[in-house]
């Protein structure tokens, strides 16, 4: 599997189909109040940046890195499509974004996801990459509906 990645692009139909399935399949996981997935135009904020995967002609998947500040970054919009799921996309995006956050001198990288059965993949393919569970962060607060994980960049062990 040779994978392209392609910063930005949003206005690609492929990719505006990919978030939209992405958002569908958050809103029927998880309550209204526990969905921080970001929409098109979150995506486009300038703290955000959104890379797409490609193989050959067809989109795999996307993932993004949101600037928190302080050597901070988050991952959003993880996302493998449907037709490329169990083929290491994943895998692939996530070492692709954790490169882009560590040449970009970020200490640590955080995430947000879902704590039901639906995401059980997502939260192993997160702990095989170094993730563990970490406190909320940013303006997040404790929710049963999620689970807060953390990878240190720095060398810095993760305070307990």
């Amino acid at each position: 599997m040779m994978l392209r990645f392609q910063l930005g692009d949003l206005a690609r139909p492929e990719i505006r189909r990919l978030l939209e399935e992405h958002l569908a399949d958050m809103h029927a996981t998880s309550p209204p109040e526990s969905i921080h997935a970001l929409d098109l135009e979150e995506l486009r904020d300038p703290a955000v940046a959104f890379w797409s995967a490609w193989e050959g002609p067809e989109l795999r998947g996307c993932g993004a890195l949101k600037d928190l500040g302080d050597g901070d970054v988050e991952l959003k919009s993880m996302r493998t499509a449907r037709t490329a799921r169990g083929l290491g996309i994943g895998s692939a995006i996530l070492r692709h974004l954790l490169t882009v956050a560590a040449e970009r001198g970020h200490r640590r990288v955080l995430l947000e996801t879902g704590s039901q059965e639906f995401f059980a993949p997502a939260r192993r393919l997160y702990e095989r990459h170094g993730f563990s569970l970490c406190e909320p962060f940013a303006d997040y607060v404790h929710d049963p509906n999620s689970v807060f994980m953390e990878l240190r960049l720095d060398g810095e062990p993760a305070p307990r």
